[in-house]
């Protein structure tokens, strides 16, 4: 759909300046856009590029010169990056998904589908399972038994929702999100190296070979309102009691999260991260890519963890950790750059032995 500037001013909250009749239908790179584009050009080195293309109007910060840089119009605000949520979700033309129940689908008849629900081919709907209205399946969704799905939920094609799992409202879950497989849990009839390993600090380790017995998981997984999961990410099941995603939780693509974890509300999880099993973390931690938190951990809340991090113990609230073991980050900086400063170091004191040698006559 093409908007009026007046139009996306008034929904996002920004300022509007210029010809405010102007409809645009997209977004674009300064270079790249075109006369029916928003130029992003919320920095100056940005707006520096509208020129190489052929925009007529651009979101700007406040007080920027719209009129010198050529345009008929501007969108402006203090926080450029931030009402840019909205112009973007205003802008996304979606996936294209049908309304309706495709005939196609499987819906088992005890099952209770909300009004403006959208089901897409091939989704299987089981027993007992709710969608709240306005909800949309892509094709391709697993909705297992006694299942419940809040309003306004948008599944993606192939996510899976498996029995007795509850998502809330307005859920966004991305393609091939998998919430409530069982955790991994296993045993040894005798304590096993692990466990030993772990007593110990690696004084001991495996002694004797041993099989695994597997621990089925009788909870299921509870996810909260306005939570965003992305693709191919996972949320195990508890092993007695649910496993808990709060509200407001953001969580990125390839994320694993074990069975039995707590995610405090508004908390963030980069791509490839993990968090074991029986893991609490507070309100508005913030896990960095591919960092790691081990089992039976409490993290406090507004932790920050920095890309990487590995997390052994627990954290303190307000942290911003960094490094494996995870240490505070200015801590980490200052080790690191202790560290490069290791080879001239040793040759430094490899200058200094010849030095002595010489001046006591051992050579």
């Amino acid at each position: 759909m093409a908007y009026t500037i007046q139009e996306i001013a008034a929904a996002v909250g920004m300022t509007a300046h210029g010809d405010v009749s102007l409809k645009v239908d997209s977004v674009a790179e300064p270079q790249s856009a075109g006369p029916d584009d928003i130029a992003l050009a919320m920095q100056p080195e940005y707006a520096a590029r509208i020129g190489e293309g052929r925009a007529r109007v651009a979101v700007l910060w406040d007080g920027a010169d719209w009129q010198g840089l050529g345009l008929k119009a501007a969108l402006t605000s203090p926080r450029p990056r931030f009402t840019l949520s909205g112009l973007a979700g205003m802008m996304d033309p979606g996936q294209g998904y049908g309304m309706g129940v495709h005939p196609l689908a499987v819906i088992d008849p005890s099952a209770e589908i909300g009004e403006g629900t959208s089901v897409g081919p091939f989704c299987v709907v089981g027993a007992r399972a709710r969608i709240g209205a306005g909800s949309t399946l892509g094709p391709q969704c697993y909705i297992g038994e006694d299942v419940t799905v809040g309003e306004g939920a948008l599944l993606h094609t192939g996510v899976r929702l498996m029995a007795r799992v509850t998502v809330g409202d307005r859920l966004i879950a991305h393609p091939g999100v998998v919430i409530g497989g069982d955790g991994f849990s296993f045993v040894t009839p005798e304590p096993s190296g692990v466990e030993k390993a772990r007593a110990s600090l690696g004084g001991e380790g495996t002694d004797s070979a041993q099989s695994w017995a597997r621990i089925a998981s009788l909870g299921a997984v509870t996810v909260g309102d306005d939570v965003e999961i992305g693709c191919n990410s996972c949320i195990d099941r508890g092993s007695v009691r649910d496993t808990q995603v709060g509200s407001g939780v953001k969580i990125d693509n390839l994320v694993q999260i074990g069975h039995n974890v707590r995610v405090g509300r508004d908390s963030m999880i980069c791509a490839g991260a993990a968090i074991a099993g029986s893991t609490v973390l507070g309100t508005n931690v913030v896990v960095g890519g591919c960092a790691g938190i081990s089992d039976n951990l409490k993290i406090g809340d507004r932790v920050i963890l920095g890309g990487g991090t590995m997390v052994l113990s627990n954290v303190p609230e307000g942290r911003v950790m960094l490094g494996y073991p995870a240490m505070k980050m200015d801590s980490h900086v200052e080790s690191y750059k202790g560290l490069r400063r290791l080879p001239r170091l040793f040759r430094d004191v490899a200058d200094l032995k010849k030095a002595v040698s010489k001046l006591t006559g051992n050579d």
